[in-house]
């Protein structure tokens, strides 16, 4: 706890601190170009970027930087703590918060100390978010600091602190905004809280709170796992004619998802077709995955197969693309069509993730076809794959059987 507390001290130090903290930020007698700013803001970046093992600490990677007299601006660091948090690097975006204020003495505002609190919650668990929140000062617990202590409840399923503390945002005055409700309503949904789930959408509708995409996408859950077909079919009238809700692909994905679960196939397939129509540019590829692995929880290989040649014409594939589309295959239990996309990975000379061949690893496997398996696991280390304890364990298996 003592490691957590020194942090927090350096979070909110006085003006004499800071002060001495901003003049620390003179690195320079020129003001930086917005040229060389972007520059060196993809330079860091590049240097944080590989070091994907959470165990691994990246501060001797911003040290070294501000040694060499580069800029570490507040803005700069924010930006990378945003996109650490997008791909779950929620260590590393920590490290850079906590440096922000030890390294650097920058003030956190009070998104920052919100954003502090969530990362804290996933790193170290919910009693430090806690002990961190309970340290912050008084006025600046404001409705994002609340609200992110909330989202560490839900993530810890503790249903009764999450109720509590939103009471407590009510008593304070502060009105419950759409996030607050959406993080409430996901704990009941997570929690199988099927009537709390229904009594709270009613007091949002009551109160006159905006349903986001969220919203309407945990409430198409609860309808499906109450296999309420005609709920779902008022929630998508509701979502169509809803002038605050973009129609986008993630909108019909959620839908043709949950009519796919009350087994209504013929509406999922209406709901993915106009989400395919909505794909655009902007993480194009994500949408493919997405889609892809919904085309074959419906059960439709050929349409798996068509969407994988849009896929690879419009795009560049990189693993997560090959991992989407063979655990689909997978899926549908086509194997052979697997193995010609495996060998198509392979040619591609991407860097080796060792999850893929340990797919069709598993499969064969599953099939009892051990000589296959062990061929793919002979190959694994030739290729350039670093085995895990699960292709060790396969290994070991199919020797062992052999």
């Amino acid at each position: 706890m003592k490691f957590l507390f020194g942090h927090l001290r350096s979070s909110f130090l006085g003006v004499n601190t800071y002060l001495r903290g901003k003049n620390a930020l003179l690195y320079s007698t020129k003001i930086a170009t917005t040229t060389q700013r972007n520059f060196s803001i993809s330079e860091l970046y590049r240097r944080i970027s590989p070091v994907g093992d959470p165990n691994v600490s990246i501060v001797p990677i911003l040290n070294q930087w501000v040694e060499e007299g580069r800029p570490a601006e507040k803005e700069e660091l924010q930006s990378f703590i945003k996109e650490l948090r997008y791909y779950k690097r929620y260590s590393h975006a920590l490290q850079i918060s906590m440096w922000m204020t030890d390294k650097r003495y920058i003030k956190l505002g009070r998104s920052d100390i919100a954003i502090r609190l969530d990362l804290i919650g996933k790193v170290h668990g919910l009693e430090q978010a806690e002990n961190y929140f309970n340290y912050v000062p008084k006025h600046l617990r404001v409705l994002e600091v609340y609200g992110a202590l909330l989202n560490c409840y839900a993530k810890a399923k503790a249903v009764e602190k999450a109720e509590a503390l939103m009471q407590k945002m009510r008593d304070l005055g502060f009105n419950p905004t759409t996030l607050s409700y959406n993080v409430l309503l996901s704990l009941y949904y997570q929690t199988g809280n099927n009537q709390k789930f229904v009594e709270l959408v009613k007091e949002i509708k009551e109160n006159g709170i905006q349903f986001d995409k969220f919203t309407y996408s945990i409430s198409l859950s609860a309808c499906a796992v109450a296999s309420d077909n005609q709920g779902i079919d008022k929630l998508l009238k509701e979502i169509e004619s809803d002038p605050n809700i973009v129609l986008d692909w993630t909108v019909y994905s959620n839908v043709a998802s949950a009519y796919t679960k009350v087994g209504v196939l013929d509406k999922a397939m209406t709901a993915l077709k106009k989400a395919e129509e909505l794909v655009t540019h902007k993480r194009r590829s994500a949408a493919y995955n997405f889609i892809l692995t919904q085309y074959a929880a419906a059960g439709k290989k050929d349409e798996v197969l068509r969407l994988w040649e849009i896929y690879k014409n419009k795009e560049k594939v990189f693993s997560r693309g090959y991992m989407c589309i063979l655990t689909s295959l997978l899926k549908l239990d086509d194997i052979e069509n697997a193995k010609l996309i495996f060998d198509e990975w392979q040619s591609q000379g991407l860097q080796y993730d060792i999850r893929i061949p340990n797919l069709l690893i598993g499969a064969y496997c599953r099939k009892g076809l051990m000589e296959k398996a062990e061929n793919l696991v002979k190959t694994v280390i030739p290729s350039g794959g670093k085995p895990d304890a699960f292709t060790w364990y396969i290994g070991i298996r199919v020797s062992s059987e052999w």
